[in-house]
């Protein structure tokens, strides 16, 4: 039974599901921006908004974190030295989910997911 497993597994085993949220993670980061299916919008969606909540911590174990989970060491750094004056003020809900047609191919749900 999967009664209260919030984890979205997304057709995946754990290491490919892992290592896509991550890339996608990375892709929004330094894009701003991307298209792709809803259900993985929305669990890309608690990652990024995790990696944002450490930037905004700013210490250096945060970074450490993010370091480990963002593929790209240049990208960690301007986050976190951005973050604080982005969003600084805000309490949560860095990212928009924008839905859009379907995939022609397979008639998935597409979303835009972008940062806030």
């Amino acid at each position: 039974m999967r009664h209260q497993c919030r984890v979205p597994l997304l057709g995946r085993p754990a290491d490919q599901r892992k290592a896509l949220l991550r890339g996608l993670t990375t892709q929004l980061i330094r894009e701003g921006r991307v298209t792709t299916t809803k259900a993985r919008a929305k669990a890309l969606r608690d990652e990024t908004e995790r990696m944002i909540t450490l930037a905004k911590d700013g210490s250096l174990p945060a970074r450490r974190r993010a370091m480990g989970y963002i593929y790209d060491k240049q990208l960690v750094h301007a986050l976190f030295d951005k973050a604080q004056d982005r969003y600084g003020e805000r309490n949560g809900g860095y990212t928009r989910i924008i839905r859009t047609i379907r995939r022609r191919g397979d008639n998935a749900e597409m979303a835009i997911i972008e940062l806030v």
